[in-house]
């Protein structure tokens, strides 16, 4: 036993991604034959390691996809969506866009308190202090009522979370969702995600605070009955209170609310079941995550998720084949808005948002304007390209260093917001070398004691001053987003006005907080970016 312990706490003193990355690939080695002949990898991290972006098929734009002008082209400028994803046809006036932390903390608290047959809740995990306590305590009122009103309990509560994230500490996610477990077993399940890339040497040697930048269940569902609000905030006190992230509500959006609970049910099925003793187990039949072999888990999961999706795509398929969607337009009635589900687990061999949203800024021509934002601008080298190389007008808003989620943090985690300043330098000056600084402006979110968090796009159609089309949901659009985690985010195509609306006041409201970045903005004193943290910034951009 000594000799194990030695070297944990060897690797908990000098541990970086760096040195995960040389366990990787010595492990890969040692136990590539027993592998082969056993079948269970011990780790397989180096192929993510081996290339640090591989840039995917560039999609080529079709002719004409770009000339439709104002929303009359609308639906013939996105209607590739379909062909590629379901395409769920609501009402806009369905649709509510929240602004605040609070709006949305109080959103899901009061229909949860309301909801009768399901709540479904999605997210990287659940914190630990008095305002997620308070979440707990709704559902327990919830489901209290259902078992005293019904001799069914038809209320049913599903809880997804990721496991490394959700186990961290001794009062963690799951802690907090035991009680609930165990008073209502029939009707409570708590599913924990892990990666299959956490495993062997790695697990046993990675420490508890890192595990998580191997990958995670990243995705944020919040849904009750048929009503879902997607976004890209976690069920944490910050997220509650001051920290910046983005929400969107359907409300009595049936289909779209089946689809992500179909969704959510599919990837805690192939995820371990947390019972009421605190202890884990896989449904009978699944293949284990980090125990068994990778590949093997992989394609079950990858087959159970992408029956979700198909199945969804054929179904809409059918319903709107007889529609002429060129010639009618896209309303018919209220139904003026379609939402389009995108999904990437590329662990799982999914990739559809990375396709979508690639053939976005491939079509995204000199007639279009996009507003992107992320918490931490990191675009992959294939979405940096687009966006360097198509005609489109971009504005992009990203954290400055003080409002970062890791600014002030111990260790190295401390120096991630060092790191940003250095990739966003890096960025504006390939910008200013390639000429583009009228079409591509960088801008910096500043809101004292807040943090920002918010990611996404809105598209502007030329001579609009609304846009018809968002991304909402939890990518950020860079490396771990595209390579490493589970993510969800939808697509939302409207000709509604009031929603259109809504949809530039979101937008706007954020970059009124912004700062246009200019050279004089990296040169002053405190933007200044120590040696060591240029040196460690491909590595911090590929784990954070």
């Amino acid at each position: 036993m000594a000799a194990p312990m030695s070297w944990r706490r060897l690797v908990h003193s000098v541990y970086s991604p760096a040195i995960a990355g040389v366990f990787t690939r010595i492990s890969d080695r040692l136990f590539r034959a027993r592998d082969r002949r056993r079948g269970s990898s011990v780790l397989l991290l180096a192929p993510l390691l081996a290339e640090s972006d591989p840039t995917p098929r560039r999609v080529s734009r079709p002719i004409g996809s770009a000339g439709a002008q104002g929303t009359d082209g609308l639906c013939s400028r996105f209607r590739w969506m379909a062909e590629l994803v379901p395409a769920f046809r609501v009402p806009g006036t369905h649709i509510h866009i929240l602004t605040s932390p609070d709006q949305f903390y109080q959103a899901m608290k009061a229909r949860i308190k309301t909801a009768q047959r399901r709540v479904v809740m999605a997210s990287l995990y659940l914190g630990t202090g008095q305002l997620e306590q308070e979440l707990v305590d709704c559902m327990e009122e919830a489901l209290q009522r259902s078992k005293e009103n019904s001799h069914s309990s038809d209320l049913k509560v599903s809880i997804l979370l990721d496991y490394t994230r959700g186990s961290r500490g001794q009062i963690n996610s799951r802690t907090m969702l035991l009680p609930l477990l165990q008073r209502f077993a029939s009707q409570m399940r708590v599913s924990l995600y892990h990666t299959p890339d956490l495993r062997g040497l790695l697990r046993l040697l990675v420490p508890q605070r890192f595990n998580e930048t191997i990958g995670v269940q990243h995705i944020k569902v919040y849904l009750f009955d048929d009503s879902i609000i997607i976004s890209g905030a976690n069920l944490s006190d910050s997220y509650f209170t001051n920290r910046q992230d983005r929400y969107v509500l359907l409300e009595n959006c049936r289909e779209v609310a089946d689809f992500f609970s179909d969704l959510v049910e599919a990837v805690g099925d192939v995820s371990l079941q947390l019972q009421p003793d605190d202890s884990v187990t896989m449904l009978e039949g699944m293949v284990h995550p980090y125990k068994g072999n990778r590949q093997d888990f992989s394609a079950a999961a990858r087959q159970r998720i992408m029956e979700v999706v198909n199945t969804a795509h054929v179904k809409q398929q059918l319903q709107h084949r007889s529609e002429d969607l060129e010639d009618e337009g896209m309303s018919d009635g209220e139904e003026d808005t379609w939402v389009f589900p995108l999904v990437q687990m590329k662990p799982l061999g999914i990739q559809v948002d990375e396709q979508v949203t690639q053939r976005l800024l491939t079509d995204a021509g000199p007639d279009s304007t996009v507003y992107l934002t992320s918490g931490y601008f990191n675009l992959t080298r294939a979405y940096m390209g687009l966006v360097l190389g198509t005609g489109a007008s971009y504005r992009i808003l990203t954290a400055s260093p003080e409002v970062n989620g890791f600014f002030g943090a111990k260790g190295v985690a401390g120096a991630i917001p060092a790191a940003y300043i250095h990739i966003a330098r890096q960025f504006y000056n390939q910008v200013c070398r390639l000429g583009q600084q009228k079409r591509i402006h960088l801008h910096e979110y500043h809101r004292p004691q807040w943090t920002f968090h918010a990611k996404g796009l809105w598209y502007y159609l030329q001579g609009q001053d609304r846009p018809c089309l968002t991304l909402i949901g939890s990518p950020n659009f860079g490396y771990r987003s595209v390579h490493r985690d589970l993510e969800a985010q939808i697509a939302i195509v409207t000709e509604n006005e009031e929603l259109q609306s809504q949809l530039q006041e979101e937008q706007d409201m954020l970059y009124q907080r912004s700062t246009e970045v200019s050279r004089s903005t990296f040169e002053r004193p405190d933007r200044h970016v120590k040696l060591w943290v240029k040196l460690v910034t491909p590595l911090i951009k590929n784990f954070f």
